[in-house]
């Protein structure tokens, strides 16, 4: 029983880590429950998150000079879930792109951590905002790339670039929190530069 006595020193020493790890594994796991066994089936969230990922990058193709074009496909129903731009063959947006799973992630993290309320009340939202803006670039790049580069460019900008690009955003959010909440992330006695 010595890992029992080993964890709740652990609590003791450091009570905001261990809530996280709590908090954010817990919020995790009823989040990923939720959403698959009642929110995704019962409800259209995914669907009016990519029609507007479609909606939003059609538009500024078409600002950007190209010509977009709306795919309708019979299974499309009353959603669309392609989009593209004449001379491409376009690119499918499905539940697994829309950044949903993401946009919970990120609140997650932010409702874990410590921190005032009403900070994290305006700062999720941001956040969340700031996660659909890079997924529309990054679809909007991605029909770009599919247009110039081909089939190949596209695929591996895909599956690589565009999830560190995105990842990367979703760090730079959560450090942007953390460091602005006043949290020490550097070893004690450094100074900021």
């Amino acid at each position: 029983m010595r890992w029992i006595q080993t964890l709740r020193e652990f609590v003791r020493s450091q009570p905001d880590v261990f809530r996280f790890l709590v908090f954010g594994f817990g919020g995790y796991i009823v989040w990923h429950l939720s959403y698959e066994e009642f929110l995704k089936p019962a409800t259209l969230l995914d669907e009016y998150i990519t029609q507007n990922l479609i909606a939003v990058t059609e538009m500024l193709m078409d600002f950007l000079g190209y010509e977009p074009l709306a795919f309708f496909q019979q299974n499309d129903g009353l959603f669309r879930y392609r989009v593209g731009i004449q001379g491409a063959q376009g690119v499918m947006v499905g539940p697994s792109c829309d950044g949903v799973v993401l946009f919970a992630l990120f609140a997650i993290f932010i409702l874990s951590f410590p921190g005032r309320w009403i900070r994290k009340l305006w700062f999720i939202p941001l956040g969340i905002a700031a996660i659909h803006a890079a997924n529309i670039l990054r679809i909007v790049s991605l029909l770009l790339i599919q247009l110039y580069f081909g089939e190949d460019a596209l695929k591996f900008n895909h599956d690589y670039t565009f999830t560190v690009f995105v990842y990367s955003i979703i760090f730079a959010l959560w450090y942007g929190y953390t460091v602005g909440a006043g949290f020490r992330l550097r070893p004690e006695g450094t100074k900021a530069p």
